[in-house]
């Protein structure tokens, strides 16, 4: 694989075609999950049956076809994990032809190619949602190893999404796993001791600015609303 080149096409054979063995540091994964409109129930039957749970998304990309079925068949034959190929298999006893399944197997073809071409020091970052973030790291359990989980970052809006019956969903998964106990990760120190941190959220009464900075062993916390300022101080002494 050549430096510096960016690749256009389907992922999965991008990777098959291009990418060697054991080449890639590092993985960030932003797939297709919950697209913010409200589609068809996921948890569907193809002849219309509803199952007893049922939550909303990818309905409108994600179909159990023909096709899907001959890739899940193609999946438990040329996946090379065998614990990968008993996620498949046991998800698809709990989960049926549905929709979420479908999207399971796509993902699964392209966790198995990454696996393969992670490097022994490689690590692997995924962004997904609560919808699936579930069914993702058993995937991932299976494809690099329970034991390669380092860690969950929760990402966090500052603006709820408008939502109906329940609560409103203000976050987004990335799930952190390492090939091996080689892999490296590099924490930021800022060699002062001071650092700081911006976001802006916009909402119906105005743009809304929130600061963090650091001074010395604590934290100053700001909050500037139109003309309304809030300040307080929290202590970040976590050892």
């Amino acid at each position: 694989m050549a430096d510096n080149l960016l690749y256009y096409g389907d992922n999965l054979e991008i990777l098959k075609r291009y990418v060697k063995d054991e080449s890639v540091d590092l993985v960030y994964l932003d797939p297709p999950f919950n697209s913010n409109v409200d589609y068809n129930v996921l948890f569907q039957e193809r002849d219309g049956t509803e199952a007893a749970s049922q939550i909303k998304a990818f309905k409108d990309t994600w179909h159990w076809t023909i096709e899907t079925e001959r890739e899940y068949q193609q999946a438990l034959e040329q996946t090379a994990s065998h614990r990968l190929v008993e996620a498949l298999v046991g998800l698809r006893k709990i989960l049926g032809q549905s929709d979420i399944m479908a999207y399971l197997v796509m993902m699964s073809a392209r966790l198995n190619e990454l696996r393969r071409v992670l490097k022994r020091n490689a690590s692997l970052y995924l962004h997904c949602d609560p919808t699936a973030s579930h069914y993702l790291k058993v995937l991932l359990d299976a494809a690099l190893g329970p034991d390669r989980f380092r860690s969950e970052v929760v990402w966090k809006r500052h603006n709820a999404r408008s939502t109906e019956g329940k609560w409103p969903r203000v976050h987004d998964v990335i799930l952190y796993y390492r090939k091996s106990d080689d892999a490296v990760f590099s924490s930021y120190r800022d060699p002062w001791g001071r650092c700081s941190y911006t976001s802006h959220a916009y909402n119906r009464t105005g743009w809304e600015e929130v600061s963090d900075v650091r001074v010395d062993r604590a934290w100053r916390y700001t909050v500037r609303r139109k003309r309304t300022t809030l300040e307080g101080i929290r202590s970040v002494e976590t050892g």
